[in-house]
């Protein structure tokens, strides 16, 4: 018998956005703006402003970018609008939708209909018929194996396969995310799914402002229900874990990598140092090395990092931006995952705000969305077009 999910307020406050009838600016993706800046040896497609330091060599992911979580300014980019197959780094889209909805405490006993039309060769976390699971359970498989059984209870939970997709879709344009069509919830290749390495990076930004969301994709290895007991499971991004040849990023703090036939390697990581957090987007890469899409994302990473205060922004965001609140640090989930490896930073705990204007109704909204009650704090000011 499955128990019914418990919707809590956070979920309403989506139905209470949709019915006022509010929506978040967007900015269209061909603006013609000096966002188009390239500097001549950078490449086709790169964006990267004039006298930024040179970027790293051997890059040949077919999409990238880098972008500061705190400011949302973008670093650099190549082709970030480009709609590519996402694989498994859309779960960050369907972790923002769904995971405001049931508390981690939620039980749910596993139905035949729940695990019903799951991909041939998906990656599963070991969700049983029958067996019992807590929402944390579920998160956990994942963000941790990938795993479309998980995705498929938590689908069924709020109301169907059909009906995940959509709320998506939705929450994308919400978001202000317009490459991407949502076709399968957990990211397995579907006629019609893109994404794009700039809405890919929106969602994990929106993503990191939750606690639940940042502790998830954080977490390198956790206990999971198994038979006879509990199993222990490993993380399958190979930088946040270090693993199959590849050492701990200095500073991770997660986010989600994916691999589909269709959509090659893709990955978003996100690192912070000094008080500064850098999120990195890579699609596909083309060279066939070996972790290709995780050295990609690492020289990204230090490029970004090693370019503090020299890089200049060649866009921005769209308007939800993640502002870092004064007056106290992370709440004990953040605090703990960045500690280890900020270099004695002083982070501050996330919230998403609203850059100017509809900030009343829609931060409320928003902060309810994504599991936050505090004051918003709005940002004015000129910068950078989007990109």
């Amino acid at each position: 018998m499955a128990i019914d999910a418990r919707v809590s307020k956070k979920a309403a406050a989506m139905t209470l956005i949709a019915a006022a009838a509010v929506s978040l600016t967007s900015i269209p993706a061909a603006a013609h703006d000096s966002t188009s800046r390239q500097p001549a040896a950078a490449g086709a497609g790169v964006q990267a402003a004039p006298g930024t330091a040179r970027l790293p060599g051997g890059l040949s992911a077919l999409s990238w970018m880098v972008a500061d979580a705190e400011t949302g300014s973008v670093l650099a980019a190549k082709n970030p609008h480009r709609k590519l197959p996402p694989a498994s780094t859309l779960k960050t889209l369907f972790a923002v939708t769904v995971l405001p909805k049931f508390s981690s405490g939620t039980v749910r006993r596993v139905s035949s209909g729940d695990l019903e039309g799951i991909g041939a060769g998906s990656s599963v976390v070991g969700v049983k018929e029958g067996r019992r699971y807590s929402v944390a359970d579920l998160w956990r498989g994942v963000f941790l194996r990938s795993g479309n059984d998980a995705v498929h209870v938590l689908a069924a939970m709020n109301g169907g396969w059909g009906t995940t997709a959509q709320e998506m879709q939705e929450t994308a344009r919400r978001l202000g995310a317009r490459d991407t069509t949502v076709k399968s919830p957990d990211g397995y290749d579907a006629p019609g799914q893109v994404s794009s390495a700039y809405d890919l990076t929106v969602f994990a930004r929106a993503g990191l402002a939750n606690d639940d969301f940042a502790r998830y994709c954080a977490t390198p290895r956790a206990a999971f229900p198994g038979a006879g007991g509990t199993t222990m499971i490993e993380n399958t991004n190979r930088i946040l874990v270090g693993s199959h040849g590849m050492s701990r990023y200095p500073g991770i703090i997660g986010v989600k990598n994916g691999y589909t036939s269709k959509a090659g390697n893709t990955l978003i990581a996100a690192a912070r140092r000094n008080g500064r957090t850098l999120l990195v987007t890579v699609l596909n890469p083309q060279s066939n090395a070996n972790n290709a899409v995780y050295k990609e994302a690492g020289s990204l990473l230090d490029w970004g990092f090693d370019s503090a205060g020299t890089a200049q922004p060649v866009g921005t965001l769209h308007a939800v931006r993640t502002a870092y609140e004064g007056g106290g640090p992370l709440g004990p989930e953040a605090a703990e995952l960045t500690a280890a490896d900020t270099g004695g930073g002083s982070p501050r705990r996330s919230a998403l705000v609203l850059g100017a204007g509809a900030a009343g109704v829609v931060a409320m909204g928003l902060g309810a969305l994504f599991g936050r009650r505090r004051q918003a704090r709005g940002r004015t000011g000129q910068g950078p077009g989007p990109v």
